[in-house]
């Protein structure tokens, strides 16, 4: 561990990984008992629109790995807020953070310029080895962002033909329109038709498939290099390979969308660090504050500079308190070391995954991901939504996605211990579900 003035920075014993110490009140594992959420279910509340499938409980606060009901009934947390929560819940350096800044400045407009907004950028540069960043609130923004760039930077070399944006059949890259239209999932799409022209879907990882969709018409290829909500389904490296390879062939941009699998999640700050592929572009989101509303285009070369006064903009992106606490974010990573600290958690969870497909392989199939970010898969009749709730009434916070499968993305400051417990409850878990 990096010497530096922060404090409260501990190592767990059995491990060596590092831990922020979360205060006084110990977060040590829990009897493995059944969480009782006594007979009142939580409904929708009657004044919340009710577009999501939410579960019958009520989150009122979190710390560290685990998140609290209204009861008092604790759950050990394998999604952190869908990717989000990279240093868990409540971190003490975040809140900080935040309450300092919040203190300072709020909003100012991007009638100025303004901090800590430049100097995260500039960090962000550095760490990507880009130029330019491009702030907003969310991932569905950063897309949006990323498919204007890539069609203003086609128009501004005169090629006013090439606006086609190209992306990966399984892919999710948001629900504003543009970013829905780069969506290749029909459920989706079902009621908001038309959708925007221009976009085209290519067979994930079909090296043949995607030799004949890059054209001269191509303004960019936006792909996930591991697909979040298709159930954690990586691409190979051959295939971002050709990818970068064609798209400098024929004069696309290539973009990669790592709002989910981005920001240390596989092992490494980017996702494109990880395969050793370098896009034109990227886009972030998520993690990136740690559960703040921030988004991040980045972009390198002749791209950074396609967009003009006017051209694109936003109220709120990058505005100083997110801004401040990605910058805590990306203080607080490197001084606890993520990127080793989640290749030998990932590697641990995803033996014991192994392990579970091993012990019930009529029910699952091999799990699939990189560090942090796996899945398993689960073989029908059986759903992988059928074990959700039993998870909580076990003390355990897991998620459905797509093709059927068990995503698991924990807090990135998860502990072999913690691990451990999660894969004991998921067991209870199993077992009630398949009684």
């Amino acid at each position: 561990m990096k010497s530096d003035s922060y404090d409260n920075v501990v190592t767990s014993s059995d491990t060596g990984a590092p831990r922020e110490a979360w205060g006084a009140r110990s977060l040590g594992r829990s009897a493995l008992q059944p969480v009782n959420r006594g007979a009142r279910l939580v409904t929708q509340h009657p004044h919340v629109m009710a577009n999501y499938g939410r579960l019958e409980i009520n989150i009122v606060r979190g710390e560290g790995c685990r998140l609290y009901d209204e009861s008092g009934n604790a759950y050990l947390d394998m999604v952190a807020g869908i990717a989000v929560c990279a240093l868990g819940h409540a971190h003490p350096r975040i809140a900080r953070a935040v309450a300092e800044q919040a203190a300072t400045l709020v909003h100012v407009s991007n009638l100025v310029h303004y901090e800590p907004t430049g100097t995260l950028a500039d960090r962000l540069a550095e760490l990507a080895g880009f130029d330019a960043v491009f702030f907003c609130n969310s991932g569905a923004e950063a897309n949006e962002a990323a498919i204007k760039l890539a069609r203003k930077h086609a128009w501004r070399r005169g090629e006013k033909e090439r606006n086609v944006i190209l992306s990966a059949k399984g892919s999710f890259h948001g629900r504003t329109m543009g970013a829905l239209a780069a969506t290749d999932n029909p459920k989706y799409h079902e009621g908001f038709e038309p959708l925007p022209r221009g976009f085209r879907h290519v067979a994930f990882n079909d090296l043949a498939a995607l030799d004949g969709a890059i054209t001269e018409h191509t303004a960019a290829f936006l792909i996930e290099p591991v697909q979040g909500e298709s159930g954690v389904v990586p691409a190979t490296r051959e295939y971002l390979l050709e990818a970068r390879r064609l798209c400098t062939q024929r004069g696309a941009l290539l973009i990669f969308d790592e709002i989910q699998c981005g920001m240390g999640r596989l092992g490494r700050l980017f996702a494109h660090q990880f395969f050793d592929v370098l896009p034109d572009s990227l886009t972030l989101a998520k993690s990136l504050a740690n559960g703040l509303p921030i988004g991040a285009l980045i972009v390198r070369g002749e791209a950074a500079s396609s967009l003009k006064p006017g051209d694109h903009g936003t109220t709120f992106g990058g505005s100083p308190v997110p801004a401040a606490a990605a910058l805590e974010h990306l203080k607080i990573r490197e001084i606890l070391d993520l990127d080793t600290h989640v290749e030998a958690m990932g590697a641990l969870l995803l033996a014991e995954l192994r392990q579970i497909a091993a012990e019930f392989p009529a029910v699952f199939d091999e799990p699939r991901g990189f560090g942090l970010m796996l899945g398993l898969p689960v073989r029908e009749p059986h759903a992988a939504s059928a074990f959700v709730p039993h998870g909580l009434d076990n003390g355990l916070l897991i998620n459905a996605a797509g093709r059927n499968t068990l995503r698991f993305v924990p807090p990135l400051i998860i502990n072999a211990d913690e691990i451990r417990e999660a894969l004991q409850r998921l067991r209870a878990t199993i077992a009630v579900t398949l009684a």
